[in-house]
């Protein structure tokens, strides 16, 4: 019996620490990071930055894109780098390789945002430990858009809410 406590007690610990698996911290983080700072945002409209954005757009999220390659994407200017960007960011976004996510990490951290969000496929765990001992939250592995749609009701059975498919009869 107090072998399983300790057991549940270590799993408690490792859950509260690692936001990318507990369901109220997600909801948390996506309740309350209402600007988000998409760094690698495409201003292409079938790449993930770009479709995953614009669904956070349209549910009442600021999306602000840093990439220096456009001057503006989705209406919001874009920035070069988060030091540019001249208001507070709650979420760092990052849709850039692995190996790119530490130097945005420490910038993260410098503009004193509140969650660094590493997308699909992207996990540096350097970046998750900086992070966390600077007191951000941190999340890796994860789409904000599928987390959004799943924890807040936006899938549909496709998966994505495209209003091409529905259960309205055409009027």
């Amino acid at each position: 019996m107090e072998r399983g406590r300790e057991i549940l007690g270590r799993k408690d610990r490792l859950r509260k620490k690692n936001h990318m698996d507990d369901i109220s911290s997600l909801r948390q983080i996506l309740k309350s990071c209402r600007t988000v700072a998409v760094v690698g945002l495409s201003a292409e409209w079938h790449r993930p930055s770009f479709f995953a954005a614009k669904y956070m757009q349209e549910h009442g999220y600021r999306i602000i894109p840093v990439n220096p390659k456009y001057p503006e994407i989705l209406g919001e200017k874009s920035y070069a780098s988060l030091l540019d960007i001249p208001h507070a960011v709650d979420m760092v976004d990052v849709f850039r390789k692995q190996e790119d996510v530490m130097p945005i990490a420490e910038q993260a951290v410098k503009v004193g945002a509140k969650c660094l969000w590493q997308q699909l496929g992207v996990m540096n765990q350097e970046a998750h430990a900086l992070a966390e001992s600077k007191g951000m939250l941190s999340v890796m592995n994860r789409c904000v858009k599928i987390e959004h749609a799943r924890l807040f009701g936006g899938l549909n059975w496709a998966g994505v809410n495209t209003k091409v498919i529905s259960a309205k009869r055409p009027a």
